[in-house]
């Protein structure tokens, strides 16, 4: 259980912060300051507390949110409620690590791509594709890749940033990973273009579809 009162978690958090850091993190759509490791430390201390989570989550704090996504067991939190969080969530940073600490490690993980996939809000859209893409890699059966290919085909390079990365994303993996329809998620990615230009620092892979399936083919092979 949490030793720390939401409110002593919150002020914790806010003598963390650091103006250097808050200039940064606002320009990529996160509105704290706090050093990340440092916050990974004070959520070790706290310990797993679904509870506390919940009330850390409510104060619609951007630190507390994050904080909270660190100590929420993702079985504890019911579909609907990992549904509203998405919904209010008000960081880029918090949206990211409610789709991959909390989403994709839930019981609810398919009802939600299913509820997610065809949303009004591309937020939750980009979610649903997130969701999407761990089931290309770890468990595709079911899935009609060919339909998704289309999709993308269709939506990529329309798409909101957000689902844009993410609908990308599914389009590499099916490259990575299902060789029978590498050769369609390649075309698709050259002709399309999209993140061919982002700027990738050297030694790291470029989140371009046919530079990203190339890199990882060859590194399985």
């Amino acid at each position: 259980m949490a030793t720390l009162t939401t409110a002593d978690a919150l002020a914790e958090l806010a003598a963390l912060e650091d103006p250097r850091a808050r200039a940064v993190n606002e320009r990529h759509g996160d509105a704290h300051g706090v050093n990340l490791s440092k916050m990974r430390a004070v959520a070790k201390r706290i310990g797993m507390d679904t509870d506390f989570a919940r009330e850390l989550w409510e104060t619609d704090d951007v630190a507390g949110q994050l904080l909270a996504l660190l100590v929420a067991k993702p079985r504890e939190l019911s579909s609907d409620e990992v549904d509203r969080m998405l919904r209010s969530t008000r960081s880029a940073k918090a949206h990211d690590w409610l789709v991959n600490y909390i989403a994709k490690k839930s019981p609810h993980a398919e009802e939600l791509r299913l509820r997610w996939f065809d949303d009004a809000d591309a937020d939750a859209r980009a979610a649903g594709w997130s969701l999407t893409s761990a089931r290309v890699i770890k468990k595709p059966e079911g899935l009609d890749l060919d339909a998704l290919l289309d999709r993308i085909e269709r939506e990529l390079v329309a798409a909101p940033a957000r689902e844009q990365w993410a609908m990308n994303e599914t389009l590499a993996y099916i490259g990575i990973h299902h060789p029978a329809l590498r050769e369609r998620a390649l075309e698709i990615g050259n002709r399309l273009q999209v993140l061919a230009d982002y700027p990738t620092p050297p030694n790291c892979t470029s989140p371009f579809a046919p530079a990203w399936i190339a890199e990882m083919v060859r590194r399985q092979g």
